[in-house]
């Protein structure tokens, strides 16, 4: 008897452990989706051997298909009638069974209303390690591979997290973003600590240096009371070497390019060359983005429903109001089509912004929804990147410009091309992000170009973004490291010799810097003209940029001086924008200015002036 109740109990604990063992991703779903078809990745060992069934009212076992790799199995369930309910899953081996517990959610009818970002929007890019760092207990903390935490160290991890970014939602308010964008935030469990977030090594888990999921939930819900949104950055393109996938590969043709390592070429131009060769045109798709960032196969039904599935999971669990999407022409062109289309039609006013790196506004055109010049598919992808635009800035608001040429006579050439967007208020325009220079290179010794480029950034067509630290003349060079682009933000961590999130730790140039920015932000906010409104410019004048942007009877007027002197401009050219204004207030200055014969500018000076007329008499 004794024996029985021994053998028994040995059974019943071996059972116990292999479902212990077992990982369901997702692990949790919503009942009422579009999407009639759930898709469940079952791993753990020998778990292709097991047949499966399932408990539940209306939750069928479409399909149940085993891998190559044994410690793999992927259901596919219909759930279009489901209620929402908690079912059995159950895995048996002739006598063995493991069972597993599932749950369909009811969802939340908050979701079904996310108000997306948009042309009203100004995105703040946040790299989640580099801000600010609210919980010092998760700085060093068990991981599968080993890291460091060294600030001195720009490769090495520094210690910011979410409860960092929480505990500054006052001050982002303050500076009048209405957006956050975070780098991402889901585990990168790499040798050497993957501190950008780049190489994703689990899709479901938020990295636990960084916080925990329902800390990321907690910090949308705390950026919604404060009236900002919250975009989440998602890779599909690659994930990180150190993936459980890379250690278990689940089939051959999970990855691309797996047994040999084939780099990608970045030549974006592939997509529209009419006289791209295949061997080209698979370099750029296939290839690994860098060695520590596996390809993955889009073009594999199963990894293409992952990945999608994937994105609806965390829009439902967190209520994130937007996703901006990695190396974007670097996936399958086709899977990721399908992917806007899966998002869409769950969430219709969703919007997704799609990092498709061209230096040239046609091909950059190319990737959004509805272009002419996109001889394919439609990508269905609502907005694109301006990096053109970026590039430009970088010179064009510093440098002097001349009567026929230089500085702003490079943004109102660039201008001239928005004409080939479908829609030109979903073109992300920004001076700088975390890949590339920061628009200062070094501290500035007076803010006449940084001034400019802001305003510039934050009245022309499209929504803007800006990178942490620019309202405090944060600066850094990406030929000297990525570290010195992506600097700690002074005051995030306990123990830092200034506080540049207070105006007492700020010195006087950066309070003016912040006060700038602060004031376009708020004037910006809930204003039509600028999100919606259509635009006139002018071929310059001695130097000077002039553009209208204007919606019904409302107008706004900015006057650029490019150039280092005073000049006086004759504003008879410019009548069908000022036409009866006799004057306007300047947004930045509060003054009055004059719309007479003439408008004298100072060196560098920008005027954002709102049209008044002359009452009646």
């Amino acid at each position: 008897m004794k024996k029985r109740i021994f053998t028994f109990l040995t059974f019943f604990a071996s059972l116990v452990l292999q479902a212990q063992q077992i990982k369901v991703e997702p692990a949790s779903w919503w009942s009422g989706l579009q999407e009639p078809e759930l898709q469940l990745m079952i791993s753990g060992k020998d778990i292709a051997s097991y047949k499966v069934s399932v408990t539940a009212k209306d939750v069928y076992l479409k399909e149940a298909v085993t891998l190559e790799n044994p410690n793999y199995q992927i259901l596919y369930l219909d759930i279009s009638d489901s209620a929402p309910q908690k079912f059995e899953i159950v895995f048996t081996e002739g006598k063995k069974k493991i069972t597993y517990n599932y749950e369909l959610k009811p969802r939340d009818p908050q979701r079904m209303a996310i108000e997306s970002f948009g042309p009203s929007d100004v995105l703040y890019l946040i790299m989640p390690d580099r801000f600010a760092n609210g919980n010092p207990t998760n700085d060093q903390i068990p991981m599968r591979t080993g890291y460091r935490v060294d600030r001195n160290d720009p490769n090495a991890r520094h210690g910011g997290d979410l409860k960092g970014i929480s505990d500054r939602l006052g001050y982002l308010s303050d500076l009048g973003v209405t957006a956050i964008w975070l780098n991402p935030v889901l585990e990168n469990d790499m040798e050497g600590g993957s501190y950008h977030g780049y190489a994703t090594t689990d899709y479901y888990r938020v990295d636990p240096r960084f916080g925990t999921n329902e800390e990321y939930r907690q910090l949308i819900s705390d950026a919604h009371d404060k009236g900002m949104k919250v975009v989440m950055d998602m890779i599909f393109n690659h994930c990180g070497s150190d993936h459980p996938w890379l250690k278990e590969v689940p089939s051959p043709d999970w990855f691309n390019n797996l047994g040999e390592y084939v780099q990608t070429s970045h030549m974006k131009e592939m997509y529209f060359d009419p006289y791209a060769s295949e061997y080209d045109r698979s370099k750029m798709v296939d290839g690994w983005f860098v060695p520590s960032m596996p390809d993955l196969n889009q073009r594999n039904r199963h990894v293409a429903k992952y990945l999608i599935q994937n994105s609806i999971w965390w829009i439902e669990y967190s209520g994130v109001d937007g996703i901006r999407q990695d190396t974007y022409p670097y996936a399958d062109y086709e899977m990721m089509v399908d992917w806007c289309n899966a998002v869409y039609k769950e969430y219709p006013t969703y919007n997704i912004v799609g990092e498709a790196w061209l230096n040239n506004p046609i091909g950059t055109a190319f990737w959004q929804k509805d272009s002419k010049l996109n001889n394919r598919d439609n990508t269905n992808l609502k907005s694109v990147m301006d990096f053109r635009f970026m590039g430009l800035s970088h010179t064009a608001f510093v440098e002097e410009t001349t009567e026929w040429n230089g500085g702003l006579h490079g943004i109102y050439d660039h201008m001239t091309y928005d004409f080939i967007y479908p829609d030109i208020y979903n073109v992300l325009r920004f001076l700088d992000n975390h890949d590339t220079d920061r628009f200062l290179k070094k501290y500035p010794e007076n803010l006449s170009g940084w001034k400019q480029a802001i305003t510039f950034l934050l009245t022309m067509p499209g929504t803007p973004q800006i990178y942490y630290g620019t309202e405090l003349l944060m600066n850094g060079n990406k030929s000297l490291s990525d570290g010195d682009i992506r600097r700690d933000m002074p005051g995030g961590w306990l123990g830092d010799k200034s506080d540049h999130f207070t105006r007492e730790g700020r010195d006087t140039l950066q309070n003016k810097a912040f006060d700038f920015l602060s004031k376009l932000l708020h004037w910006r906010r809930g204003n039509k003209v600028i999100a919606k409104g259509k635009m006139k410019h002018y071929v310059l004048q001695k130097g000077v940029y002039v553009y209208e942007r204007y919606l019904g009877d409302e107008s706004i007027l900015v006057f650029m001086n490019g150039t280092s002197n005073d000049v006086e401009i004759n504003l008879d050219r410019y009548g069908e924008s000022i036409q009866n204004k006799t004057s306007g207030k300047d947004v930045i200055s509060g003054k009055t200015v004059s719309f007479g014969k003439t408008l004298k500018l100072g060196p560098k000076e920008v005027i954002v002036a709102e049209g008044q007329t002359n009452s009646p008499s």
